[in-house]
């Protein structure tokens, strides 16, 4: 069985890949704007699959999980060049809805 990548293991997978090329991260406006069309290219499958805007027989059929990856990958370059740990911010954010939003949803009742 595969075992499962922490954050910081696909943190470094990145940079080690990145840190191969002379050019290195691209600068932060440059990785924005590729997160910008990560998102959009996500949000066009998502219509695809889910949505009433189908697609047109000419376009290429790509996969929700791929379209999350490219998104991801960008996300993670980004991170690293700024210097993020993604599991400290994630923890610090699922922390702030913990507290924050603790009422506002219905919750789901315990199973005994």
């Amino acid at each position: 069985m595969e075992q499962l990548k922490t954050m910081r293991q696909m943190q470094d997978e990145v940079d080690q890949y990145i840190s191969g090329f002379k050019e290195g991260y691209f600068p932060p406006m440059e990785l924005l704007a590729r997160l910008t069309e990560e998102l959009g290219e996500l949000s066009r499958e998502v219509q695809h699959v889910h949505g009433m805007k189908k697609k047109k027989e000419t376009e290429a059929v790509k996969s929700l999980a791929e379209e999350t990856g490219d998104l991801l990958f960008v996300l993670i370059c980004f991170a690293n060049s700024q210097g993020i740990d993604l599991e400290e911010s994630l923890t610090t954010v699922l922390d702030k809805f913990k507290h924050r939003d603790a009422d506002r949803w219905t919750k789901k009742e315990e199973l005994h």
